[in-house]
């Protein structure tokens, strides 16, 4: 077992990590943030996209979800660059749709929001509007079998975030727990 005391990693290096490989992977928090307003505006009119990327990146400040986001992306390069073994590699290169890891990794952000999240995620990855549709494309070479199902997470987590924040806010209660 390795040494806590001379284990040091600088959580913003991880926060900035989970940004650039998200840019890097074609996706924009403003993307996420659209699909927060597809899964939130009909229960909320007045909400504007700048609020939900504010909600956005809240969901994004939490570790385990940069752990999950890096995590994912990581194992859709290695899969892109055919360095995982068979069968793992085929059944992530083509997505295959017994293969459930990908969801799991993304409940484990939807986890932090509760079960308003993992409604809202089943809702969105069935729909797969905005760049959900473009990440599913298996048109290029480029493999998003984590990706997807993460973005989807991270918008769900976000919707179920404003939802708790706006019953709150209606309830007079601006401590609301959920972060």
């Amino acid at each position: 077992m390795s040494d806590p005391s001379k284990y040091s990693l600088n959580s913003k290096l991880v926060a900035q990590a989970t940004e650039e490989w998200l840019e890097k992977r074609g996706v924009t928090k403003r993307e996420i943030a659209e699909l927060v307003m597809v899964l939130q505006q009909a229960y909320f009119p007045d909400l504007t996209i700048e609020e939900c990327e504010q909600n956005v990146n809240a969901v994004l400040s939490k570790r385990e979800v940069q752990n999950a986001v890096l995590t994912g992306i990581q194992l859709d390069l290695l899969a892109e660059e055919g360095k995982l073994l068979p069968p793992l590699q085929e059944m992530i290169k083509h997505d295959e749709g017994l293969y459930g890891c990908d969801e799991v990794l993304a409940l484990s952000i939807v986890n932090v929001y509760g079960s308003i999240g993992f409604t809202n995620f089943g809702y969105i990855d069935k729909l797969k509007p905005g760049v959900l549709m473009r990440l599913n494309d298996k048109s290029d070479r480029e493999i998003h079998t984590f990706l997807d199902d993460i973005v989807g997470a991270i918008a769900a987590s976000a919707s179920s975030r404003i939802a708790h924040r706006k019953q709150a806010e209606r309830e007079g209660n601006m401590n609301v727990p959920i972060d």
